[in-house]
């Protein structure tokens, strides 16, 4: 089954040139099943990107999904029109009596605040705690999975001296959890960000494991509460070009970037950027899809607690 979506979303016809088969909301009313509900709340500023971006990753499952996203109330995005926001995004308010199935929680580019600095932090903190009993299973990507794991579990970041940027071998640490079914031995990740957390933190508390982790980029995955939440520290749901295009647009004006790591062909920026991590991507998303959320979800979404 395809993804169902908002009807015109831009994303539906960016994938649809890539052959990937979605279904916009008129046609899905014609089929009689109950769909999985995922809510994403997209917090990064480039929102179309973002959207088209998981929506790949989401539309490999057999399964029908009914796709909503989220938007915050107390911030306004400047890198999306406001139009498209209006047309195809739900603030909370309108949502938080409802219950969902898989919720996405997208990075942010604020990792130079303090949690508490980010001016829509409260709001934030709510939709965490509000997402404890009305998800079957959140996953919470880069800056997302910080702020997730300092909310829930008091595990603080850290600044590094220069961001981790490029392509990174992960390898699992436990290949029998069904997250990673089809796996190989090791899948590669793109990591984008300037702040960690470190692994000794993550094992001092109680109920969090570090499944998937990189000799060069340090913790990749945690889960928590046997599934119902998974904190990734990069973007398996990136697109081929995606760190090219942070890379040359940083150039120059930040001291902390260098080029990224294991992703240009023979390391020069000159040449097409290696896709490797793909596969995987589609992988884990499948079969986080499967196995934390349409196995584990109740027919009657209202049960959900």
């Amino acid at each position: 089954m395809p993804l169902r979506i908002p009807d015109r979303l831009p994303a539906i016809e960016a994938l649809k040139r890539e052959n990937i088969f979605v279904m916009d909301s008129s046609r899905a009313h014609a089929q009689d099943i109950r769909p999985l509900r995922i809510v994403i709340l997209n917090l990064m500023p480039l929102k179309i990107t973002t959207e088209t971006d998981l929506v790949r990753v989401l539309s490999n499952t057999p399964l029908q999904l009914d796709v909503t996203f989220m938007k915050l109330k107390s911030h306004t995005p400047k890198n999306t029109p406001v139009e498209h926001m209006m047309a195809f995004y739900k603030d909370f308010d309108e949502l938080k009596e409802q219950k969902f199935d898989g919720m996405i929680v997208t990075g942010a580019p604020v990792e130079h605040l303090a949690f508490e600095d980010v001016k829509y932090w409260p709001e934030l903190t709510h939709i965490f705690t509000w997402a404890r009993n009305h998800v079957t299973s959140t996953m919470y990507i880069c800056w997302a999975a910080q702020a997730g794991l300092y909310f829930h579990y008091g595990v603080g970041k850290r600044q590094l001296d220069r961001k981790m940027f490029g392509v990174f071998r992960q390898d699992i640490t436990d290949p029998l959890l069904p997250i990673f079914r089809g796996f190989d031995d090791y899948f590669y990740m793109p990591h984008s960000r300037h702040t960690e957390v470190a692994k000794a933190d993550i094992l001092s508390v109680a109920g969090l494991s570090v499944i998937a982790e990189s000799a060069e980029s340090g913790v990749g995955i945690v889960m928590a509460r046997e599934g119902r939440e998974f904190f990734i520290m990069g973007h398996m749901e990136y697109s081929r070009g995606t760190l090219d295009n942070e890379y040359r647009r940083d150039m120059g004006k930040r001291d902390d970037v260098d080029m990224p790591r294991h992703y240009y062909l023979d390391d020069n920026p000159d040449n097409t950027p290696v896709l490797r991590w793909r596969a995987h991507a589609n992988l884990f998303y499948n079969n986080w899809i499967n196995y934390y959320v349409y196995q584990a979800t109740p027919y009657d979404i209202n049960k959900i607690e």
